[in-house]
């Protein structure tokens, strides 16, 4: 128990330094409106319409001419018609907007009392257009498209940055990378391995519309990086009735296995087959639409390739052992017969690695100036893997001795799956009025690891291959394994579940040439991770005939949870909390300087923690030490200055 509370602690450290509060999940278009004499026009009504959907913004320019519009959807491309008492009306077509960034557009109006007509623009999306808070690399859907891809994941969507490789920043750990979808954490927050929850790929990339990645950035909404961002955000309906069907297939053949004219060898059977569809379109026209994604993905695996002998001679080339397949039916029939219990095959094991993704996002458009998205996904992968190779409750391990192996075979219900699911939900609401902007996003993300088995709950034996006795009594085991059954011996009440909420709120005010911008954030994160090893208890015995006549186990172990806990877990749940202002500063049309300051704090909840009394009472000069309470916390501050 000590052991796994260490490494639920050392886990707790990276999610406090891995964590980061990035959420941007919409794009802004700024500007100044001015007239032939270079002089602002006040109060020219700017009007901004996503012409896939008909989603209109609307602002009027201030006392400086300048206008801005934040909590937009990104893509495009959208039209930006500027209209004023006395000027011909102007208009901008084919915008498009890119995630988390600001599009710069400014307008020269011309003076015309008659106002007989208007002047239509086309504009372009350049990289140069927008506004950026760091280094950033923003990759559009018509990208992801193009990109070859081997694992169609965001691993592969992130390399474009020049800073990545895959969620490994600058070398380091990808553990200290953040990925938000939707402003959602989808992160692997306890730290087991390296990757993205859900098998390591938790969204099908047909049902992204962005990816922006992030290094270093000064925008004060974002937070505790240690190593890169990456936030995507998903597709959304439009006025149009729009699908896809696809299938991707991957196979061994389509690798390469030669370098530098050098044969690698023979490929390994690889296969990968993908199937999906998307649907997007109107519930009701330019108020309320829909999109959906479904994938499911299938590779063909081999858990397990031994197979037991017919003569009880093992030929290890060919994946035989010497364990016969008459004393794995023998044993197979007297579980049934005594303890009805069913071991599983000994010809066919579970192999199959499957994945699938479900997403569904709602968009409606209140009125012109409240916009709502909601999104909701689900991505469940399982892979079976070999019963564990050789350690048990011993003492010791039977080294190069497999308990499937040359020298011995386990049953099918003997193998274990690792399921990986991720359940997500995200509803962002935009507001504009005057010159006020607010973003309200709630976020909710649980991520289990989970191992199953198809075993009923059943102790776990290990048969030995057998040993000598002297004359005078004494037994001489054979350390060798011979054959294994029953529920696996790590697998039984074993899972690791990460629930993590957040409410952000971020409210701008627009004053002149200043955006000042305030906000809150509040994320609370709980960590569970239940573990019993030999939880349905473990016994070995020195033969197949001791074991089959019932003689007494060799070696006995039983689990057990502290005070009758049947299913023991160590947890840990937490509270963070941001408060942070900035000011973005026009000090003139082609120089912006930004300054900002946040202030975050955790807490811990004392009741997940037990205190050790024997511990507490030993006096270190006046000082103790309690288990039972978390170390106070520090407001950490954190100014952020930048300029564009």
């Amino acid at each position: 128990m000590v052991k796994r509370m260490r490494l639920l602690i050392a886990a707790l450290m990276f999610i406090m330094a891995a964590t980061v509060n990035a959420q941007i999940t919409t794009s802004s278009i700024t500007g100044k409106v001015i007239d032939n004499n270079k002089e602002s026009v006040i109060g020219a009504t700017v009007k901004v319409v996503h012409e896939p959907s008909g989603t209109s913004y609307g602002a009027v320019t201030n006392v400086d001419g300048r206008y801005t519009i934040q909590g937009m959807r990104v893509g495009g491309p959208y039209k930006v018609t500027v209209t004023y008492i006395g000027y011909k009306t102007q208009e901008v077509n084919g915008i498009s907007l890119q995630l988390g960034e600001t599009y710069n557009l400014n307008v020269n109006m011309s003076e015309d009392a008659q106002q007989l007509g208007e002047v239509v623009v086309l504009g372009s999306a350049s990289k140069f257009s927008a506004e950026k808070t760091g280094a950033t690399t923003n990759i559009s859907n018509a990208q992801m498209l193009s990109l070859p891809t081997v694992s169609r994941s965001i691993e592969d969507i992130a390399r474009i940055s020049p800073y990545a490789n895959g969620m490994s920043f600058a070398g380091g750990d990808g553990r200290s990378t953040n990925f938000t979808l939707d402003g959602a954490n989808l992160n692997n927050n306890f730290g087991l391995n390296d990757g993205l929850p859900g098998g390591g790929n938790p969204i099908s990339m047909d049902a992204l519309d962005e990816v922006q990645v992030v290094v270093a950035p000064f925008d004060v909404r974002q937070t505790n990086f240690i190593g890169g961002g990456i936030n995507a955000v998903t597709k959304s309906g439009t006025n149009t009735f729009k699908g896809t069907a696809y299938i991707y297939y991957n196979n061994e053949n389509m690798h390469g296995n030669r370098v530098n004219n050098a044969d690698l060898g023979e490929r390994g059977t690889n296969r990968t087959t993908t199937y999906g569809f998307t649907l997007g379109g109107p519930i009701i026209k330019d108020k309320l639409f829909f999109f959906a994604n479904a994938e499911y993905s299938l590779v063909p695996s081999v858990a397990n390739r031994w197979r037991a002998s017919s003569d009880g001679v093992a030929d290890a080339s060919n994946y035989i052992s010497r364990t016969t397949i008459a004393d794995m039916q023998t044993v197979k029939d007297f579980m049934m017969e005594k303890y009805g219990y069913d071991t599983g095959s000994y010809t066919d094991y579970p192999a199959d690695e499957d994945n699938l993704k479900l997403l569904g996002r709602i968009d409606w458009n209140i009125n012109d100036n409240h916009h709502l998205a909601v999104r909701y996904n689900y991505t469940k992968n399982t892979a079976w893997n070999a019963t564990n190779g050789n350690s048990s409750d011993t003492g010791y391990r039977l080294r190069n001795m497999n308990r499937l192996s040359q020298y011995s075979m386990a049953f099918a219900n003997s193998m274990y799956s690792m399921e990986n699911k991720v359940a997500s939900i995200s509803a962002d609401l935009n507001s504009h009025i005057g010159n006020i902007s607010n973003q309200l996003l709630f976020t909710y993300s649980d991520i289990e690891d989970v191992r199953g088995s198809d075993s009923d709950v059943f102790p776990f034996i290990d048969i030995m291959a057998g040993y000598s006795t002297a004359a005078d009594g004494t037994v001489t085991q054979t350390l060798e394994p011979y054959m294994s059954l029953g529920y696996e011996l790590f697998t039984y009440n074993n899972r690791v579940q990460n629930k993590i909420t957040t409410i952000t709120d971020n409210f701008t005010y627009y004053a002149g040439a200043h955006k000042i911008t305030a906000g809150i954030n509040f994320e609370h994160q709980l960590a569970n991770n239940s573990y019993m090893r030999g939880g349905t208890g473990y016994y070995r015995y020195r033969s197949l005939d001791d074991f089959l006549s019932g003689a007494a186990p060799e070696t006995v172990g039983i689990a057990y949870g502290y005070n009758g806990d049947t299913n023991p877990t160590a947890q840990v749940q937490f509270n963070q909390y941001g408060l942070y202002v900035q000011d973005e500063w026009n000090v003139t049309d082609n120089f912006k300087l930004t300054g900002g300051i946040r202030f975050d704090n955790i807490s811990f909840d004392n009741d997940d923690l037990m205190r050790n009394n024997a511990i507490y009472e030993l006096d270190f000069g006046g000082k103790h030490i309690d288990t039972g309470a978390w170390p106070n916390s520090n407001i950490q501050i954190s100014p952020r200055i930048g300029f564009s």
